[in-house]
């Protein structure tokens, strides 16, 4: 009559408890579970006495749910999974990581690194870089490694003329810059050229510049020089030669040493210093730039300016700063080599010889228009 009541009061407790309170898969799942429990409950109350029954009623606290969520707490005292989750602040005594930063730390003693940049630092001295320079792979010697005839094993082009490289051919070259009509502002017309040109190779040449002015009938003033060019750099020329002026005036000869090039920025540059027969002397700068608004529409601004030690009345030149001329044309290239242009032209007399223009009734400033065509062949 006591395992009767026992047997209910335990199959309520276990109908009460979370286990039944799940999901119905989850139930299904522990079913197996649930009936063990059962059994193992009914089974011990069948073999236990009286005593351990009334036990059992009046202690019904002692059953033991706490491994109903055990394997999702903590895995069974059998299985080891210490290893699983170990975490960096605990790790196992027993595991040693003291060296697991040591070759970055201290590399072993045993390792001699100092052998490893020798190669670069230090040849061997056994290695004879001058036999390996000097020697084909059959070891013969090629006493001089220049001679372009080294390697042609005593063959050369015989009857057959060497050919010549670029470098080696003499080239010319012909501008007028200027070629055009200057209407003045008297509406009097003078023709004005102004032409350079070179020929030779791409060291030395021979180069030669002129420029002058006059009407159909007048030569009114000309100078015209002869040098030699020298390429002393990519963009810059040294020039050593001669000048000589014609004219209305008596002629006359000067010395001229000069330097022309192009400056940074596309500037053409182009200084000469002259020395006559008197001891004047003269210098004239002459700087161009060219602006292009298209590949044939071009603007060319020009300035010119000269100077001298000693006045010259027969040429009506005054010392210091002569005069000043600056240009604007603007050109259409047909073709590279010829392209017709318009323009206007501002000058300017200062010092002695504004002394000498005024004297003669001659203006001291003036602006013109012009219109030629600059060609080159």
């Amino acid at each position: 009559m006591t395992q009767k009541p026992l047997t209910a009061s335990l199959f309520a407790f276990a109908l009460a408890s979370p286990v039944f309170a799940q999901s119905e898969p989850a139930q299904d799942m522990q079913q197996e579970d649930h009936s063990q429990h059962m059994a193992s409950t009914e089974t011990q109350s069948a073999e236990t006495p009286s005593a351990d029954t009334q036990s059992a009623e009046a202690q019904p606290a002692e059953t033991d749910h706490s491994q109903h969520i055990t394997p999702v707490e903590t895995p069974p005292a059998g299985m080891d999974h210490s290893q699983h989750m170990q975490s960096p602040e605990t790790q196992p005594a027993e595991m040693d990581h003291s060296q697991h930063m040591a070759p970055a730390a201290a590399p072993p003693a045993e390792m001699d690194h100092s052998q490893h940049m020798t190669p670069a630092e230090t040849p061997p001295a056994a290695a004879d870089h001058g036999a390996m320079q000097h020697e084909t792979p059959d070891g013969t010697s090629l006493p001089a490694l220049r001679d372009p005839h080294a390697y042609s094993d005593g063959y050369d082009f015989g009857p057959i003329p060497r050919p010549m490289l670029a470098d080696e051919h003499a080239f010319g070259y012909l501008l007028f810059d200027k070629f055009e009509i200057v209407n003045t502002e008297d509406d009097d017309q003078i023709g004005a050229y102004d032409l350079y040109g070179w020929w030779g190779r791409d060291i030395n040449r021979i180069v030669i510049k002129s420029e002058g002015e006059g009407t159909r009938h007048e030569l009114h003033d000309a100078r015209t020089e002869l040098h030699w060019g020298h390429a002393f750099t990519a963009f810059w020329n040294t020039q050593l030669g001669v000048r000589y002026d014609t004219g209305e005036a008596k002629d006359k000869a000067w010395l001229a040493a000069g330097i022309q090039g192009l400056a940074p920025y596309w500037f053409e540059i182009d200084v000469t210093a002259y020395v006559d027969d008197d001891s004047r002397a003269a210098l004239r700068v002459d700087v161009e730039y060219e602006l292009l608004f298209t590949q044939k529409l071009i603007l060319q601004p020009v300035i010119e300016a000269d100077f001298y030690s000693k006045a010259d009345a027969e040429r009506a030149i005054g010392s210091g700063l002569s005069g000043i001329e600056a240009g604007l044309r603007l050109r259409y290239e047909i073709k590279r080599e010829f392209a017709p242009y318009i323009g206007v032209v501002w000058s300017k007399a200062f010092g002695g010889t504004e002394d000498y223009l005024k004297a003669a009734g001659e203006n001291t400033s003036e602006t013109n228009a012009v219109a030629g065509i600059r060609f080159w062949f």
